[in-house]
């Protein structure tokens, strides 16, 4: 006889800075491997899968994260009171905050859904240290106004195979970018960031390994006079011969928002 099967949808935050990404990771400490290891604690024993909407790499947070819980047997009877008890028994740095149901018809993975990430950074002068989680700090001068231009011409749809690593002979390397801007930074504050921190704003429908952080590193290296505004034009030619060498720190990246076209939650 076929076994119950029940999924919900579970939207999350996390400061990702003491985590070597979302995928777990045999000996490393990861956010799936956290959310996990509380969810056998208080499932007590049911099985369980979870699929997450996508992967962050180490150090990278979320503000608005996504993941599929699927539970055998028996439905939730509170999905209130799991909310709760979840957030008791997580660490401080992750926190749910929604939890809905839904159906196998649904999927995580292949669903067309919008994700908005942020990079944060500030330059010039050494940051305090607790500055370290949420923005990266880049010590040289920076020309913001040539950076915000080229911002820009990332919008649209254009060939990032330079802006991945360790890329797959299958991978789809043609990618949209729906909005691209960098603007001073209103998003997170604290009394100890420096005066003036900077956002680079990017929304899409998906993104390939590290292309936020190649394209936020592009910008920086623009920034400091090591490559120009023609150079990232011809960065997004399918025929570019370009090699970036710079990849932004993980740490500045978060992701900021994650919507799917057809599911609420």
């Amino acid at each position: 006889m076929q076994v119950a099967r029940y999924c919900y949808l579970v939207r999350l935050q996390y400061l990702g800075f003491r985590y070597s990404g979302w995928q777990k990771q045999p000996g490393q400490k990861t956010v799936e491997t956290m959310l996990t290891k509380t969810l056998k604690f208080i499932l007590d024993g049911k099985k369980f899968k979870i699929l997450g909407a996508g992967r962050t790499d180490a150090k990278v947070s979320a503000l608005s994260m996504v993941f599929e819980l699927f539970i055998e047997g028996e439905p939730l009877s509170d999905m209130d009171e799991f909310l709760q008890l979840f957030n008791e028994n997580l660490p401080p740095d992750i926190r749910v905050l929604a939890i809905t149901e839904t159906d196998s018809s649904f999927n995580i993975i292949q669903d067309a859904k919008l994700k908005e990430y942020v990079y944060l950074f500030s330059y010039g002068e050494k940051n305090h240290p607790f500055c370290a989680p949420f923005l990266a700090n880049i010590l040289d001068e920076l020309d913001i106004d040539e950076m915000q231009r080229a911002a820009k011409l990332f919008e649209g749809t254009h060939n990032f195979r330079v802006y991945t690593a360790r890329l797959q002979e299958n991978t789809k390397t043609e990618r949209t970018i729906i909005s691209c801007e960098l603007k001073e930074n209103e998003l997170l504050k604290a009394n100890f960031f420096p005066e003036k921190s900077y956002a680079l704003y990017v929304t899409g429908k998906g993104f390939m390994r590290y292309q936020i952080r190649m394209m936020m590193g592009a910008l920086i290296q623009l920034g400091k006079g090591d490559i120009s505004i023609a150079e990232i034009q011809d960065s997004l030619k399918p025929e570019s011969t370009m090699k970036l060498t710079y990849v932004a720190p993980g740490s500045g990246l978060l992701l900021h928002d994650l919507h799917f076209l057809n599911q609420e939650i």
